[in-house]
């Protein structure tokens, strides 16, 4: 048997890109992960819905991490939905070892209704793409998985939608959404409950 790196996946929010997580790429580098991965969603407006960008996160993981047996998975507010479908509806619960999502609108947030395009709409409260993957949420036990959110956060509304009744819940007092990818109490905990950043065997 061949063990090699644990590689880490990034998924970003919308509007944003791979850039956001820039503070988050170095200082997992700095601390020794080998391996860090993100895409940028395309587009990432909502004008799709959030299954197709799911899509996008199997291909590239099929194409770039595909000698890997497990990767490690953390996904920032929309990107930690995104990160849910690929998981939970595209086989992601076999090569997923740890998935933290970062204030994340698991049960839906008020602000989705200041956009009318598919994505913003599958991510408010109550959504039929919400209920679908809240109704199997317990297939998340299968995965070491944290909800990570922030009492503060004016961007997901109301802010405990951030947490799900499954895995492990860690609230930090970051105070805005975006600062959740840069703030130095995001960082240390996104590194440490990913935790043991060396090896996992290759099948």
């Amino acid at each position: 048997m061949t063990v090699v790196p644990v590689p880490v996946l990034l998924i970003h929010g919308i509007d944003d890109t791979i850039a956001i997580f820039d503070p988050l790429k170095s200082y997992l580098s700095d601390r020794g992960w080998p391996a860090v991965h993100a895409l940028n969603l395309q587009p990432n407006n909502g004008n799709i819905g959030l299954e197709k960008l799911a899509e996008q996160v199997c291909d590239y993981i099929e194409h770039h991490l595909a000698d890997h047996a497990q990767i490690d998975v953390v996904g920032f507010s929309m990107g930690g939905i995104v990160g849910r479908y690929y998981i939970q509806r595209l086989g992601g619960l076999q090569r997923v070892r740890r998935f933290v999502t970062l204030s994340s609108p698991h049960n839906g947030t008020w602000t989705a209704y200041l956009r009318t395009n598919v994505g913003a709409m599958q991510m408010r409260p109550n959504s039929d793409f919400l209920q679908d993957l809240n109704n199997t949420v317990e297939e998340l036990a299968q995965v070491e998985f944290t909800s990570v959110w922030t009492p503060y956060d004016l961007m997901i509304v109301p802010t405990e939608s951030s947490r799900l009744p499954v895995g492990t819940m860690r609230q930090l007092p970051v105070l805005a959404h975006p600062f959740m990818v840069s703030d130095e109490r995001s960082l240390t905990t996104v590194a440490e409950l990913l935790g043991d950043r060396s090896m996992s065997p290759l099948i």
